[in-house]
């Protein structure tokens, strides 16, 4: 009994001391945003035939549709094209902004309402990939996905720099931006928008009311605690969020594997021949062909794509060879991007799976991200009269008292300029603001 309350209790420690994978958060938020903002990129000259006026699913068809479902999506209040023009860039502009990792917290929530507005506007025009963003985007909200690898972390470290000086640092973009959207949110509930499914207007007013208290709490409280409370809860909430991905990315594989399992064509062997010779899902005809021209080949990479998404869930709880079907289900999804022209498919589940990897690894990615930024950054920098030897004749000029010379100078500004990038991210913090 008492070593199953110490467990006990050290869980319930572990999920309310801290927010669990920072490193993963990050990647998820970064994967997610960048398949979201390339696919809008990439349709943009067909926006308006996909999820726009001149698209085959008319207004009226829409209207009449979530109508019936109650579904969330904010093209419905107006069918102007200036409209739908702003809800389209609205969209891409908070995907890169959250991949930047600026104000995650006020992004992730356009992000959400960007990607759900689009999709829920024309429901025939997604595929497997898109309902997991769509189910990721509402996760997100929850999470503290900007803990590292983001500008939210950069101005987070530069406020702890700030307060250690003895100084006091002001935020004021981040109330102003709350404020804006309150009232935009104000303004669409007053006027009767929100006639449909309360889930997705309870989620934006529950995370304004919450960010407004966490505003109050951190500029009046005169004791620590009630910001220690509001830690603890949006831990919790980050840790739910994060158990629930995971959750949601075993169940998209056991359900595929189970489901192929009791087909035909995967039971013997030759169901991966067929989608390589259909012309939808051939962009490289060549390449299908030489494929698909040795059974063996063919059978074995059936079975395999069974048994990896089959045995995946029962393989979390031994780490190496979790890490190697890991490794194998991202594989697949590329050879999927390439063979069968579903690029955003596959980034959309090579991003759900980022979150089973190893923080190690993580970490190591980050290094040597962080090292070819420096070095990148050291060569742009550099100017050509350093790279220019000086001639023979000139004199070299004697620095005045209290000022260092050119030559003195240069390497100076270089150590500064290098010191930041060189600096490792601290990995359990994020910023109080929005």
């Amino acid at each position: 009994m008492n070593r199953f309350a110490l467990a006990l209790s050290g869980a319930i420690a572990r999920a309310t001391e801290s927010a669990l994978g920072p490193y993963q958060t990050a990647v998820i938020r970064i994967g997610f945003a960048l398949t979201w903002l390339l696919f809008l990129v990439r349709e943009f000259p067909h926006r308006a035939e996909l999820y726009g006026p001149d698209g085959p699913w008319s207004w009226t068809l829409a209207e009449e549709l979530i109508r019936q479902n109650g579904a969330f999506t904010v093209l419905m209040w107006s069918d102007g094209r200036v409209w739908f023009e702003s809800v389209y860039a609205l969209a891409a502009v908070s995907s890169l902004l959250l991949m930047l990792g600026w104000r995650t917290r006020t992004m992730s929530v356009l992000f959400m309402v960007g990607v759900l507005s689009l999709q829920n506007r024309s429901v025939f025009m997604g595929d497997g990939g898109d309902n997991v963003l769509h189910l990721m985007s509402l996760y997100l909200v929850l999470t503290r996905c900007g803990q590292v690898w983001s500008l939210d972390a950069r101005r987070a470290r530069r406020a702890r720099e700030a307060r250690a000086r003895g100084e006091r640092p002001g935020d004021r973009t981040g109330p102003v931006l709350w404020a804006v959207l309150g009232l935009a949110l104000a303004a669409a509930t007053a006027a009767g928008r929100f006639d449909g499914d309360p889930m997705v207007p309870s989620l934006l007013w529950g995370v304004l009311l919450a960010q407004a208290l966490w505003w109050l709490v951190g500029r009046y409280a005169r004791t620590a605690q009630p910001r220690i409370l509001l830690d603890v809860i949006a831990d919790i909430l980050h840790n739910g969020a994060l158990l629930v991905i995971m959750a949601e990315a075993c169940l998209i594989y056991a359900t595929a594997g189970w489901y192929k399992i009791q087909g035909s064509r995967w039971q013997d062997g030759t169901a991966v021949y067929y989608p390589l010779h259909l012309d939808y899902f051939s962009p490289w005809p060549e390449l299908a062909d030489a494929l698909s021209a040795n059974g063996t080949m063919v059978m074995l990479v059936t079975y395999g794509t069974v048994l990896v998404q089959v045995a995946f869930p029962f393989t979390l709880l031994h780490r190496r060879l979790k890490n190697v079907l890991l490794a194998a289900m991202i594989t697949e999804h590329l050879v999927i991007a390439v063979v069968l022209g579903l690029p955003f498919f596959s980034l959309a589940m090579i991003a759900a799976d980022a979150v089973f990897l190893p923080t190690s690894f993580l970490r190591r990615l980050g290094g040597w991200a962080a090292g070819a930024r420096a070095r990148l950054s050291s060569r742009a920098r550099r100017t050509p009269a350093s790279d220019t030897p000086a001639p023979r004749q000139a004199v070299p000029e004697q620095p005045v008292a209290g000022r260092p010379s050119h030559e003195q100078a240069v390497p100076e500004r270089s150590l500064r300029g290098q010191a930041a990038p060189g600096q490792a991210v601290p990995g359990h913090t994020e910023s109080p603001a929005p």
